[in-house]
């Protein structure tokens, strides 16, 4: 038996062990097998689009092994790739397209917890591709900060010049390594370079622990540039993080989509493999370790390491977080100060009864007059909330939004869900027109008008003229703080439902909470890092609708703390 179908045997085995249970992994794990022996099985189809290369994964293998351990307890030793570690190489480099002998895949996602040798492999995955190639390819690794970009990018260095095969066929001056023979380079990529991505033709791109990148800027420009290249490759690598309003969590959330075999999302040129602890996995546990852990947990001194590591989340609970997304590779939406549960916001999503002929809650964050503006509404029925918004951004300044805070404004516009008004300001009258053809809609059976009073005394008098009922919410903590709370509380109560909305969806992420003396809670504009209008509008509404009647249990209330004559 040849040496490449020795390694072929092992990735096989080590699928159909996954999937049978004989190690232990997490079910996105698990798809990720499965997927790769059903493609593997179609190969042979006769009119299937792909074939296995076998000596590709032999080569693979093979040149990690002119590389050394250079960190744990390893060092100095070469490097054999582990199984875990063949199984990505054989899905990444061998599946390729009958019709000309490209790669399969051009995309590929991969998130594990920390330590399980991802900067060693990435840096594998770069030199095999930059110095084996026969074209001038361009390789780029991608951090969120120049320091992140410039881990992986030592760790290359650190492979490379230990390697005896290697010596004096490359140079690393000028901040990139170089390959004499073809042209090929390899060069570290960040948000402070970022102008310097555009141009830029990448064979293969490497995004390095996306969880910390706060917009897709870096990732974009790599994808854009990739175009240029027949057999490009664009490889996202992280664990999990606390934010689930990052460009990262939409990928792994879109990803766990296509992984999954009950799920209708296919996308046949993106590789992904998730290791996580699985949501009712005690973290205690140490069986479970290894689904977040494939290599850590697979050897004494990694298990030690994990146990100490919990140890001190247990004796210290400011450090779960940590010990939850980095050791156990599970999403926690526990960002410093955040105002809401993103995991239970986004259950809270849903399609709206019919609404007519109700009581309808109207709020409105006027902002600075070249700003975000926004509308929401909250309309109670049986003491559930309806709320969703709109919100409004000058023409003349949306490029410059997008630019800025990297959000896709100009995909919302063509979507409904922001209006640009013409010209440099937001046009106040379009934003009166707006609410009441959402009142003529609704056809409300009453309304209320809550609003902030900045910058909103000529539209809160308009409105007034027109017979409708208007209400100044004060943004002080002692008016803010038992709505801000409240709605809070409905969210978690399942209390809510809202339309999907990505703009609102995308406030609610942003916001963040800050408490007085008193411990009274409100939003801030101050400390949220992005635009928090469309739910401060939302808030704004249900500072009034949390009081409707048909909306408050009233012995519940009589009982409260809150009540008093």
């Amino acid at each position: 038996m040849s040496h490449a179908q020795v390694l072929l045997d092992r990735v096989l085995d080590y699928a159909e062990d996954i999937v049978a249970g004989k190690i232990t992994a997490c079910k996105k794990h698990k798809w990720s097998a499965k997927r790769f022996l059903r493609d593997f099985e179609n190969l042979e189809n006769e009119e299937g689009k792909y074939y296995f290369d076998i000596d590709e994964l032999e080569n693979f293998h093979e040149w990690a092994k002119l590389f050394k351990h250079t960190k744990g307890v390893l060092t100095g030793q070469p490097i054999e790739l582990v199984d875990f570690q063949l199984f990505i190489g054989a899905n990444l480099f061998c599946f390729k397209r009958k019709a000309n002998g490209r790669r399969r895949f051009n995309k590929a996602y991969i998130q594990l917890a920390r330590k399980n040798a991802k900067t060693q492999f990435l840096a594998i995955i770069s030199t095999y591709v930059a110095f084996l190639s026969e074209e001038q390819d361009e390789c780029y690794i991608a951090g969120w900060s120049r320091e992140q970009s410039s881990i992986c990018y030592e760790e290359v260095l650190s492979q490379i010049r230990a390697c005896d095969l290697l010596r004096n066929k490359f140079s690393d001056s000028y901040g990139k390594v170089k390959h004499y023979k073809t042209g090929s380079v390899i060069q570290p990529l960040s948000r402070e370079a970022r102008k310097t991505g555009d141009g830029k033709n990448p064979s293969l791109g490497v995004v390095d622990e996306y969880h910390a990148h706060e917009t897709r800027e870096i990732y974009d420009v790599l994808v854009s540039g990739t175009v240029a290249r027949a057999n490009a490759l664009m490889v996202i690598i992280t664990t999990a993080g606390f934010d689930l309003a990052t460009p990262c969590f939409e990928e792994y959330e879109y990803l766990s989509k296509v992984l999954d075999p009950d799920n209708d999302a296919e996308n046949d040129e993106y590789f992904a493999i998730i290791c996580e602890l699985d949501p009712e996995d005690d973290i205690k546990d140490e069986e479970n370790w290894i689904k977040a852990n494939p290599i850590v947990a697979s050897y004494e001194e990694g298990i030690e390491s994990l146990r100490q590591e919990l140890k001190i989340a247990l004796d210290m609970p400011n450090k779960m977080r940590a010990f939850l997304t980095k050791n156990m590779n599970r999403w926690v939406d526990q960002k410093d100060n955040a105002y809401m549960d993103m995991g239970k916001w986004r259950k809270c999503a849903g399609i709206m009864p019919e609404l007519s002929g109700l009581k309808v809650y109207c709020g409105f964050d006027l902002s600075a007059t070249m700003d975000l503006t926004s509308v929401g509404f909250d309309i109670p029925i049986d003491r559930v909330h309806h709320v969703f918004g709109h919100s409004f951004l000058p023409e003349e300044r949306l490029r410059e939004k997008m630019a800025i805070e990297k959000q896709p404004y100009d995909i919302w516009r063509d979507r409904g869900f922001v209006t640009a008004t013409p010209g440099e300001v937001v046009n106040y009258h379009m934003v009166e027109e707006y609410i009441l053809r959402k009142l003529d809609e609704l056809n409300p059976s009453d309304v209320e008008i809550c609003h902030d009073r900045w910058n909103a005394a000529h539209l809160a008098q308009s409105l007034m003229n027109r017979g409708l009922t208007v209400v100044e919410i004060p943004q002080i903590p002692k008016h803010l703080a038992l709505p801000t709370k409240n709605f809070l509380e409905s969210v978690f109560d399942k209390r809510v439902v809202h339309d999907d909305n990505p703009v609102v969806n995308w406030a609610v992420g942003n916001a963040v909470t800050h408490e007085d003396h008193q411990g009274n809670m409100m939003l801030s504009k101050k400390v949220s890092k992005n635009k928090i209008d469309p739910i401060a509008a939302i808030i704004n509404a249900h500072a009034r609708a949390m009081h409707d009647e048909n909306n408050i249990d009233l012995n519940a209330y009589l009982t409260s703390s809150e009540f008093s004559f």
